[in-house]
């Protein structure tokens, strides 16, 4: 299964003609969601995500939500501090305007050749602008921004739950969107769990991985590392 974000049409060209469908929608909503979907299955299943949809896998597992989790270059959860350079400078076309936070936002080609798709061809790069590209809320970016402020940010996730499934946190080292630094510091926030928490780094990606041309090598580690688990 592969359930859209609350606000998603059915393809990139309804979606990208609905813009306001999709804004002003935040983590809370996002997640809970998901957690309909997951709540009407028969048994908990293994939850995937990339960026943001990586920060809810590990959300959704948290709460005992899965059998297990593939958080892939998951942003930034309350308590990670570290904001690598880059990581600013592709958060900073929404977050320097206040108003972004209740918009959805779409990225033009030259960001998202820098926040995507900085290790690949200019070639591929607009290949898979056209073709994966659709406006996105701009509130999930300013609750992760701003987190540290919050008593109780929609950006926490539960990583003390020793009862959780197993995590798999996969970084790439050439990401700007959510550099490796940020998937080191992400991993010891689960310092206090005794469940199984595993790191995967894969050093010449950047975080177009799940989509570009090696996106089956992303596949491939996750499934042998799920079935190292016994899933």
């Amino acid at each position: 299964m592969a359930p859209g974000w609350p606000g998603d049409a059915d393809t990139v060209d309804e979606t990208r003609a609905k813009v306001d469908d999709e804004a002003d929608r935040g983590l809370d909503e996002i997640t809970e969601h998901y957690a309909t979907v997951i709540d009407a299955l028969p048994t908990p299943p293994i939850l995937v995500g990339h960026s943001f949809g990586g920060l809810v896998a590990e959300k959704l597992l948290g709460q005992g939500r899965g059998a297990a989790a593939v958080a892939i270059d998951a942003a930034q959860m309350k308590g990670v501090l570290v904001l690598p350079l880059a990581a600013a400078r592709t958060g900073f076309p929404v977050l320097r305007n206040p108003k972004n936070k209740h918009r959805a936002i779409t990225l033009s080609p030259k960001q998202f050749q820098y926040s995507f798709a900085n290790t690949l061809s200019e070639e591929e790069s607009e290949m898979l602008y056209d073709r994966w590209t659709i406006p996105g809320p701009g509130r999930p970016l300013f609750e992760a921004a701003f987190a540290a402020f919050s008593r109780h940010s929609p950006d926490e996730v539960d990583t003390g739950n020793v009862d959780r499934g197993p995590l798999l946190l996969i970084a790439g080292g050439e990401d700007h969107t959510v550099p490796e630094a940020v998937t080191k510091s992400s991993l010891k926030q689960y310092k206090d769990s005794t469940a199984v928490t595993d790191f995967m780094e894969f050093p010449d990606r950047g975080h177009s991985l799940t989509i570009d041309h090696g996106w089956h090598d992303i596949a491939d580690a996750s499934l042998a590392w799920l079935g190292k688990q016994g899933l």
